[in-house]
């Protein structure tokens, strides 16, 4: 009998959008929202080759920077999922030392979550 695949879905086993969907949902709604403004990701959360991993290391990647960067405002965004996910040592550490030196860390449970803080943002800092 052959082997059936497993069927790719957005979504987890719990039905909760994974993360990844998040984060390109949220980019999405920026990019639309704030055209002109610059936002980018920092690839340092999917797993990887050795190899790869070893070499990346010696480029400068560090565990735990949050996920987006959006150089105008001074906000890193750490997207998470709505429900399940967890803030790493790491991460805490980042948004720790990002906050010490004047940043804002935004910790986002999924991207409507990120849209309205960096809407509250917005409201609170440039009126």
């Amino acid at each position: 009998m052959p082997r059936r695949r497993k069927k790719s879905s957005t979504k987890s086993r719990s039905s909760v959008p994974l993360e990844f969907y998040e984060q390109v949902g949220f980019l999405n709604w920026f990019e639309d929202k704030f055209p002109g403004v610059r936002i980018f990701a920092i690839p340092n959360g999917e797993k990887r080759s050795i190899s790869v991993a070893k070499r990346l290391k010696k480029e400068g990647v560090k565990k735990g920077v949050p996920d987006l960067y959006i150089p105008a405002f001074k906000v890193w965004v750490e997207m998470k999922r709505v429900k399940g996910s967890t803030t790493s040592k790491e991460q805490k550490e980042w948004h720790a030392y990002l906050r010490n030196i004047g940043d804002t860390v935004i910790l986002a449970k999924g991207a409507t979550d990120a849209s309205r803080q960096i809407m509250d943002y917005i409201k609170d800092n440039y009126k």
